[in-house]
């Protein structure tokens, strides 16, 4: 053998030299390093075994080099080595197998060796040592720890270069020119995986190696932490480079080509025939998105922004560098203030912090099945702003989207975030939305409870056309898998932040993909179970009403889903549409908005509002209490606690305002003096009794529940108000102001507590006649009457605020007037028979309801319209959770097609860069390529599988 000059191409790098210079020189050895990595996926020729000679079949991926071993070798040349991952070739390419398949035995006892009383039945042989011999010393970390290893390269004239010989044997230098330290492909694997799994930091991990290498000293053990990093950025890159098929940079690249996406939804071309009519079912083959803002994934400033070097910038989830800022630099932003609440999303729009550059991140990802979209994740430079998420909606939206012309877009603040989408959209020359593509808005189910009330009817997912059964808020879980490095970032630079969070992204979306046809299994199981039981009670309640309402009903529902993305409002036919009394908060905004007299001080009304609410959270609070177990938990208990020590400092906050308002009526009397007596609310009031009887109740009635408790009264300490002091002591003391304060906010809080108790009431007496009486199990009449219990406890509880407040207006001196719409409720005026809830019932006509029930309703209006507006809201709902279970079983069909459909379209596409590879004599890509096509025949197939294992009830795979 003839040595080669060691000296030839020497370049001496200098102390100058950055990490950003390293990556440079490794930026023009990365298709070289790239090919060498597709190489190693082919067998050697001749496949010979490396011991002996004869045809190897196994290669070991923890040995050194990987050799290739034939069975007799493999077996015993891993007796110490029980644990080694060892493949297997195809005639294609090497697929994962294991020891025992060679026939590998683990003997227990006599110390590993065989048993002497058993027969052998295989040879022993010494293990062959190769010790290192006239070869210089390399620093190797692995996951054993860090090694000193003397190596001796190849000397011959035409060998490879030291580090092409490394990375063959695959250690990963970090220089290219004369390396001292190396990593294991396997501690570099290694850590990516703690890193995603664990979210453990390169410092944290590289301690525990050090750690690992020894325990007593670790301080001694060489420091290659800076190294770690900068190979780790390396080896991402390469891995995504591999696992997208990119042989080398010849091959154009395009926004986000590095980054999976989500195998369910359709994709034209993909995973959906392209000559599919997308417009006979446009509702089926909608994409439904979520957008949302993490504040966890903040980065801090760099030193050199100047000075960074791009991997991959753009081509995975986060948006591309230059044209995001070159977006932000010509797109001023526009405080929209919100017409609903003050969401944090619009309030903290403006919000910056001095030390941060990026005070988040914002996200768009498909809302059925949790993936992010590529090339569309931005980051916040101030708050959580419209043109932040413009740019990634606009990027999520351009992303294999050919047909598809209806998009579900669920967002947290939709309500003013979609107001002027369009116009934005037209205003700005980097952002493109087609004008064809109709967005539909949607927020989640948890976040629309945040909003005005008529926010929930028009964008909660329940009236949304098309949405299936899904809730919108599924980014919310995305961020929990993302935060677990979101940490390590803030103090990285923007290329090296930004690969982290693509790789971590991309992984969340691998995992979804693999376990997707589990997923849709089993949601689809749940949805058929749910579709026969939305049918069952929305047809219990569809024959409950007459059919020209069902009719009338079944109009203004097509209207208002026809002409919601026109005007949203058209979608409150889903609410109550009678015209209400005055509501307490009506009343308090009438009072600020109305000039002061003279002599009343600035913030009476809210502060007798305060008192008011107090109030209602105490007896509610002492009902809930009453209504609990015997034994509640302790959570439940803790909960309780919560409230009331909440209640107790309110509490104390308002008796100390009250010497503002009512200082004359404080002096000379004690908290005890406010009033003659204590306020009375019922340990278990009997508010509730025999709110449904008559003669369907064949089996049980409502009475049974409400008359087991006997009428028992608590007492609650009185707050200083007017109308606990009484009406001659506030005339006395000039409070006369005060005392028609309490009173006009008194009449709003009984008309609210009415209300509640109306909807209470016929909610209760629904439930007895369609859940109650129709349980046909034990366990289905235990849930049935847990159920009307829960209700029960809402009439007790608005049944006793209802009779504080017309005690309170008693005492505040009330006008017969008043006092005659308002009047006092017994137990008697609470018990309505089921037929007045049945619009087909003989007897509906002939009964009579009691005085509230037609309060709210004008004088020209039949009291009956109250019950018929119940039913219509009821009506209205109850067919919405009908279509929507049928929708998401549709969709869970036709995702379980589209899903197949994604594994074979991956298949053909790794089997055609197969055929290509193959032809262009690159044996390791095309070795790996068909490996990949493998795994995903393999999920096909796996999909098959558990397709054929669901109901006969359901359409075969193929139609």
């Amino acid at each position: 053998m003839v040595s080669c000059n060691s000296q030839r191409d020497i370049h001496i790098p200098t102390a100058s030299q950055s990490q950003n210079d390293y990556i440079r020189e490794w930026l023009r050895h990365k298709e070289d390093l790239l090919r060498i990595l597709l190489e190693m996926e082919a067998a050697p020729s001749p496949r010979n075994c490396t011991k002996c000679g004869k045809d190897g079949v196994y290669r070991c991926t923890d040995c050194m080099h990987q050799p290739l071993f034939c069975t007799d070798c493999c077996r015993i040349l891993h007796e110490a080595h029980p644990f080694h991952r060892i493949q297997q070739w195809t005639g294609e390419f090497f697929e994962d197998s294991a020891l025992h398949m060679t026939g590998f035995q683990l003997y227990l006892g006599h110390n590993g060796a065989p048993c002497p009383s058993a027969s052998p039945d295989i040879d022993e042989v010494p293990l062959h040592l190769r010790p290192p011999a006239n070869s210089k010393y390399l620093t190797i970390i692995d996951v054993t720890g860090v090694h000193f290893v003397r190596v001796q390269p190849c000397q011959c004239l035409d060998a490879d270069s030291y580090h092409r010989q490394l990375f063959q044997a695959k250690l990963c230098a970090s220089t290219f020119e004369k390396p001292s330290t190396a990593f294991t492909f396997a501690v570099l694997d290694d850590f990516l995986r703690e890193n995603l799994e664990c979210g453990t930091s390169g410092m944290n991990y590289y301690s525990k190696l050090r750690r690992v290498t020894s325990n007593v000293f670790p301080h001694l053990v060489p420091n290659r932490y800076r190294e770690l990093l900068r190979l780790a950025r390396q080896w991402r890159v390469l891995k995504l480079l591999k696992w997208n098929g990119f042989q080398d940079e010849t091959e154009r690249s395009s926004p986000g080509d590095l980054a999976l996406f989500c195998a369910a939804c359709p994709q034209p071309g993909i995973n959906v025939d392209p000559d599919v009519d997308l417009d006979e079912l446009v509702w089926k083959y909608t994409r439904t998105v979520v957008m949302d803002g993490n504040f966890k994934a903040e980065h801090m400033h760099e030193k050199r922004p100047d000075d960074q070097v791009w991997l991959m910038d753009g081509r995975g989830f986060m948006v591309a560098h230059p044209p995001y800022q070159e977006y932000l630099q010509a797109t001023p932003h526009i405080t929209e203030k919100s017409a609903c609440h003050n969401h944090r999303a619009i309030s903290q729009a403006n919000v910056s912090r001095g030390k941060l550059s990026a005070t988040g991140i914002g996200a768009t990802a498909c809302a059925r099945h949790g993936c992010f979209y590529p090339h569309s994740v931005v980051d916040f430079q101030k708050g959580e702003r419209q043109l932040n998420m413009d740019y990634s909606l606009s990027n999520a939206l351009g992303y294999n989207m050919t047909g598809i012309k209806n998009v579900l877009c669920f967002y947290d603040i939709n309500c003013s975030y979609m107001k002027n989408l369009r116009k934005r959209v037209n205003n700005s020359p980097f952002l493109h939305i087609p004008s064809s593509l109709q967005i539909v808005p949607g927020i989640g189910i948890w976040h629309v409870h945040g909003h005005k009330q008529e926010c929930y009817a028009r964008y909660a997912p329940l009236f949304l056309r098309g949405s299936g059964w899904v809730d919108g808020e599924i980014i919310e879980t995305l961020w929990s898998i993302l935060n677990i490095v979101s940490a390590s970032t803030r103090g990285m630079s923007s290329p090296h932040r930004q690969e982290l969070l693509d790789f971590q992204m991309n992984d969340s979306n691998f995992m979804k993909m693999i376990r997707i046809v589990d997923s849709l299994s089993r949601k689809l199981k749940a949805a058929r179970a749910s579709v026969a039981m939305a049918r069952d009670a929305f047809t219990k309640l569809d024959e409950a009403v007459s059919s020209e309402n069902c009719q009338v009903w079944s109009i203004q529902e097509e209207s208002a889903l026809g002409g919601r993305v026109r005007d949203v409002s058209v979608m409150d036919i889903f609410e109550i549409q009678l015209k209400k009394a005055p509501t307490v908060r009506a009343v308090e905004l009438e009072l600020l908005e109305a000039p002061s007299q003279r002599g009343t001080r600035q913030g009476a009304a809210s502060w007798i509002t305060r008192g008011l609410g107090i109030e209602e959270s105490e007896i509610t609070l002492a009902i809930t209490r009453k209504d609990s177990s015997k034994y509640p938990s302790e959570t439940k208990r803790l909960a309780m606690a919560r409230r009331a020590d909440r209640l107790a400092v309110d509490r104390s906050r308002f008796i100390a305002d009250s010497q503002i308002y009512l200082a004359p009526l404080h002096q000379g009397t004690d908290a005890d003096d406010y009033s003659s007596g204590m306020t009375d609310v019922p340990h278990h009031m009997s508010a509730g009794d025999d709110v449904v009887s008559g003669e369907e109740d064949s089996e049980g009635s409502m009475d049974e529940a409400a008359d087991a408790v006997p009428l028992k009264m608590t007492k609650i300490a009185p707050l200083p108000l007017p109308s606990n002091f009484g009406i001659e002591r506030c005339r006395a003391a000039g409070a006369d102001e005060l005392v028609e304060m309490e009173l006009k906010l008194r009449i709003g809080q009984a008309n609210d507590a009415l209300h509640g108790l109306r909807i209470a009431l016929a909610d209760k007496a629904v439930a007895f006649r369609g859940v109650v009486q129709q349980a046909t199990s034990y366990s289905m009449r235990t849930r049935a009457w847990q159920m009307v219990n829960s209700i029960d406890s809402s009439v007790r509880q608005q049944a006793a605020i209802y009779r504080r407040c017309q005690e309170a207006m008693i005492a505040l001196g009330a006008d017969t007037d008043t006092l005659t719409r308002f009047q006092q409720l017994h137990k008697s005026h609470m018990a309505v028979h089921t037929a007045a809830f049945s619009q087909n019932a003989h007897d509906h006509r002939s009964s009579n309801l009691p005085w509230f029930w037609c309060m709210d309703i004008p004088r020209t209006t039949s009291s009956k319209n109250w019950l018929t507006e119940f039913y219509r809201i009821h009506w209205l709902r109850a067919k919405a959770v009908k279509d929507r279970w049928e929708e998401e079983e549709d969709l869970l069909v036709s995702e379980f097609h589209w899903t197949m459909n994604f594994f074979k379209f991956r298949a053909k596409k790794w089997n055609k860069k197969c055929v290509s590879f193959k032809a262009a004599g690159l044996h390791g890509a095309a070795c790996y390529a068909a490996r990949q096509k493998a795994v995903y025949d393999r999920l096909a197939e796996q999909g098959a599988s558990k397709w054929l294992n669901m109901s006969p009830e359901i359409l075969p795979l193929n139609q």
